[in-house]
């Protein structure tokens, strides 16, 4: 879910009905932070978000228009494809494999 706060410079991004972690998103607002808009992370993934269903939530994501960049693979981790948000920063939609020892702290 996405809520909108402090005018229009941020949003709070959190799973639909969740009480736990969000994540604040905060709009470059200076000349400085502008020139790195899209490469916080040198050019690598910055965020990963943890999915129970990966092709649920991969094609609704595509329904939506969003643009992944790397087509989906099954890794030994679990089944992961990486997409990229409207400022060009990269993130992976990933579901763990059940026998992962991340895969029951997550979710």
């Amino acid at each position: 879910m996405l809520f909108p706060i402090f005018e229009t410079n941020r949003v709070v991004v959190s799973p639909p009905g969740s009480n736990g972690v969000t994540l604040l998103l905060a709009r470059a607002s200076k000349p400085e932070q502008i020139d790195f808009v899209g490469n916080q992370a040198g050019g690598r993934v910055l965020l990963f978000v943890n999915t129970d269903d990966f092709w649920r939530d991969y094609n609704r994501m595509l329904s939506e228009g969003v643009k992944f960049i790397r087509e989906p693979k099954v890794q030994d981790y679990g089944t992961v494809a990486v997409f990229e948000d409207l400022y060009g920063n990269l993130w992976d939609l990933l579901q763990l494999a059940p026998n992962h020892p991340m895969a029951s702290r997550v979710l």
